[in-house]
């Protein structure tokens, strides 16, 4: 009797169904890198270099205007009112859509997708329409001496309405796949509502929760359409860093108009890091592959 003890048979690890030639790959990967030089790395090498053209005290001089500074005081403005708030209504409404059956529940989804598919110049022109002297609530909030639209709160407005579906975009899956198993656990042993989610949900959703908020951030200091509608232009009042950066441009003041946009080109340098960051904690780790191993006697 023949024993064959500790037999590995060979497996194909690439099979030649779903493998590519050497070649191939070169090709793909000079594509991509070519695509991504031209689209993006050449434009962002360019904004520094234009940023920096005069020199750096020019550069430092541009930055410390006071137009500048008060655009950048309006960008972190608006953004730190319209972050929080999303944030608080993306967990509302992903728990009430990942653990709740009720009616109108698509009808939700829905209207939270809504500034995907809408141009950000007509959000703007919404609350033009809502707000402005001769909108549908224009004379109200003129007659209660409320200035909306052409001002800061319009800013907020238009902001918060362009940023609000990307928190509750990305929790929604998350916690449908999570389940209620856990929570349902926590509630039988005790748990208070206010522990089982900041003991349980929260820490099952963080990473989303996180991934959610820096895309909602990144997309509230870059605005540009809706919030050039509302805010009239007014500098030192109502210009945001990129509405800034493009009335310089308009006036041909090429060097500052480059260094605000420095700006914005380092808040997404920011932005990118902190995204991958949160991408690499979040994903699942990888385990060995199983062996196969056969014996036989």
């Amino acid at each position: 009797m023949a024993a064959t003890i500790g037999f590995r048979p060979r497996f194909d690890t690439k099979p030649r169904a779903t493998s590519e030639p050497h070649a191939v790959k070169v090709l793909l990967t000079l594509v991509a890198v070519g695509f991504l030089s031209l689209f993006l790395l050449l434009p962002l090498v360019s904004v520094f270099a234009q940023a920096l053209e005069k020199g750096w005290a020019a550069y430092v001089g541009a930055l410390r205007e006071p137009m500048t500074f008060a655009a950048l005081k309006l960008t972190l403005l608006a953004a730190g009112i319209a972050v929080p708030l999303n944030l608080l209504f993306g967990l509302a409404a992903a728990w009430a859509i990942a653990k709740f059956q009720f009616r109108g529940k698509e009808a939700l989804v829905t209207l939270i997708d809504l500034p995907f598919g809408v141009s950000p110049v007509i959000s703007g022109l919404i609350f033009l329409l809502l707000f402005g002297r001769q909108g549908l609530l224009g004379p109200w909030a003129e007659a209660h001496d409320l200035k909306i639209v052409f001002a800061v709160p319009g800013i907020v407005l238009a902001t918060i309405f362009v940023t609000f579906p990307f928190v509750a975009r990305e929790l929604i899956p998350l916690m449908q796949a999570e389940g209620a198993e856990e929570e349902e656990a926590a509630r039988l042993l005790g748990a208070s509502g206010f522990q089982m989610f900041w003991r349980v949900t929260i820490p099952n959703i963080k990473w989303g929760l996180l991934y959610g908020v820096i895309l909602c951030n990144a997309r509230a200091m870059g605005e540009f359409g809706a919030v050039s509608v509302v805010s009239g232009h007014v500098r030192g009042k109502t210009n945001t860093l990129p509405l800034h950066a493009e009335i310089l441009y308009n006036e041909y003041n090429f060097q500052a108009a480059f260094a605000v946009a420095s700006i914005l080109a380092f808040l997404a340098l920011v932005t990118l890091v902190a995204k991958s960051l949160v991408e690499w904690r979040s994903a699942p780790p990888s385990g060995p592959e199983p062996a196969h191993d056969t014996e036989s006697s």
